[in-house]
């Protein structure tokens, strides 16, 4: 394991906790050698983990499209930028560069990476670990739907496996460990 992708917010004006959870993850990706692959953003968490890991050497790839280049949201001091022409290839980029997905609270960009990965392991495209990180049950509302999904037969109780949930930055590495083993061959599950 070497790259952890992580999805997160670029908005600034959220509760402190986020930005506290976003540098704990940042300590614990660099204090295990693991290098970050994220959105390529300068602001919020997104800006916090990144500058988080790069003040003790860590190395940081941001992976993000050229329109953003243009607005000036890049972060200028990565260990590698990666510009793609769109946000699909942006989102293909990071996951499949990735050991392992952790989403950490966002707004509709992180909610979409989320479950587009989810919805790549449900089908077999992307097989590796995916966390839900969940500070102060941000996460619940949208767990809530994906068990609701699973009790109203739109997905097996098996796709349970594809995420796990954990309530603190600290829990995401031993989560990536023990997260059940998932292969091509649930493509045959993938529908119900």
């Amino acid at each position: 394991m070497q790259y952890i992708c992580v999805y997160c917010a670029s908005s600034s004006q959220i509760n402190p906790i986020y930005f506290e959870a976003a540098e704990k993850l940042g300590k614990v990706l660099s204090d295990n050698n693991l290098q970050l692959v994220y959105g390529g953003g300068s602001v919020g968490l997104m800006g916090r983990i990144a500058d988080t890991m790069l003040a003790v050497g860590g190395r940081v790839t941001g992976v993000i499209p050229q329109f953003m280049c243009e607005q000036e949201w890049d972060h200028n001091g990565l260990t590698e930028l990666i510009i793609t022409e769109t946000m699909h290839e942006r989102k293909e980029k990071m996951a499949f560069m990735s050991d392992a997905a952790v989403a950490l609270p966002g707004g509709c960009g992180t909610f979409e990476e989320l479950l587009e990965v989810i919805t790549w392991k449900q089908l077999g495209i992307f097989t590796k670990p995916i966390i839900i990180v969940n500070i102060d049950g941000y996460y619940d509302p949208l767990i809530e739907m994906l068990n609701r999904a699973i009790e109203q037969n739109f997905m097996r109780d098996l796709h349970r496996n594809i995420w796990t949930v954990v309530a603190s930055a600290e829990e995401v590495l031993p989560a990536i460990l023990n997260a059940p083993l998932w292969d091509e061959s649930v493509r045959k599950f993938a529908a119900i």
